[in-house]
């Protein structure tokens, strides 16, 4: 069902307003792609179904990262992939997160925080590998936001229960069912490898770096996996998600905006926030990442350089035969009237509108589907 509400609504009714946020300049031009998104400012196309002929005037999306709007097919690509690279051994999820001390380093350098926390994430699961001589692999994601749109900068990681020795074999590690390793080491090497990490990319604030190691760093390690079946079930949920959905959004008034969220300090509750509209925006946008930062990143035997020789023959170590290739579905497009037909393109059109010699006397429906 398509949302009441979206942030698009909330960015044309502020209109200039958003100038006055103090965002910088990618920031506003990836608020200008979710406000015109699906709208004729970008054009579109009419399509005709094969089957029962009926002719849709679509406008095409932004296709940006950020857009509540257009993460759906991305996703579904993406997990289709993953499919094919999983292997028949217990997965782990552990979250490495920033301590709020670091928002503000956060909100002036992100690229540099970010960066670092792939990095000691990353290096931190290497040394405890290293501690059982097995070369670990890791997915990881990044999550900037907190349910209430704060900053919550932490970082979603799957990693299969074991790794390959210097051989290339594989070697299982088990402790008693829970994860890996125990989470108050890695959470103390974390932080180690993260502040060593800023001072590496010249961050000289000893005030800072007192306030850190003062804390307890958390590493939440959640059960294993069922099964390959949740982690892809948990990959979908994770992987293109953004900081709020336009189905969160409950009410947009003239100068606020009220949304949904669970307060994990009440055990999940759900709640409700009102915000002004200006604050609204503001939140949302320091959620956009630099451009062309990567979120989700892969690691060890699982980085892009080693999984297309290393897993086909782990694949075929850890079970008896060769796992099935998932198929992958097509994407095509179905006619949402007979759902039968597939939706071929008759004409694209730019920002002027659509030629009205292809609409006239056809029998037409009006659709904002993805491009």
């Amino acid at each position: 069902m398509r949302p009441r509400f979206e942030v698009a609504q909330v960015l044309h009714q502020l209109g200039n307003q958003v100038n006055q946020l103090g965002l910088n300049s990618w920031q506003l031009r990836t608020l200008s792609a979710i406000e015109r998104c699906r709208t004729a400012a970008l054009g579109g196309h009419i399509d005709t179904c094969t089957d029962c002929g009926s002719i849709f005037l679509s406008y095409n999306s932004c296709r940006n990262r950020h857009c509540p709007k257009c993460q759906g097919h991305k996703r579904e690509a993406w997990i289709q992939t993953r499919r094919q690279e999983l292997l028949p051994v217990p997965y782990f999820h552990v979250v490495f997160t920033l301590p709020e001390e670091l928002n503000t380093l956060a909100m002036h350098q992100p690229k540099l925080v970010y960066d670092t926390l792939f990095a000691s994430a990353w290096q931190t699961l290497t040394a405890f590998g290293k501690q059982q001589n097995v070369q670990m692999g890791m997915v990881s994601i990044l999550h900037t936001w907190g349910q209430n749109l704060s900053l919550h900068p932490h970082l979603h990681c799957v990693v299969p229960g074991g790794g390959l020795r210097g051989d290339g074999s594989w070697h299982a590690i088990r402790r008693d069912g829970k994860f890996l390793f125990h989470v108050k080491a890695l959470g103390k090497m974390f932080r180690a490898k993260y502040v060593a990490g800023l001072r590496t990319a010249g961050i000289v604030d000893q005030c800072l770096f007192d306030v850190l190691f003062a804390k307890t760093w958390v590493v939440y390690a959640k059960r294993p996996f069922g099964g390959p079946r949740q982690v892809v079930e948990y990959l979908g949920r994770y992987t293109h998600k953004i900081a709020i959905s336009n189905h969160r959004i409950q009410a947009i008034g003239e100068e606020k905006v009220r949304f949904g969220y669970k307060d994990y300090r009440q055990q999940g509750r759900k709640r409700s926030m009102e915000l002004t509209q200006r604050e609204f925006i503001r939140r949302f946008a320091q959620h956009i990442l630099p451009k062309g930062f990567v979120r989700i990143r892969h690691y060890g035997f699982l980085s892009s350089t080693a999984k297309a020789r290393r897993l086909p023959v782990l694949q075929k170590q850890l079970s008896e035969a060769a796992p099935a290739v998932a198929v992958v579905q097509s994407l095509h497009r179905c006619c949402p009237c007979c759902k039968k037909g597939k939706l071929i393109t008759l004409e694209i059109f730019g920002s002027r509108g659509p030629p009205i010699g292809v609409l006239g006397g056809a029998k037409k429906s009006i659709s904002c589907a993805m491009a």
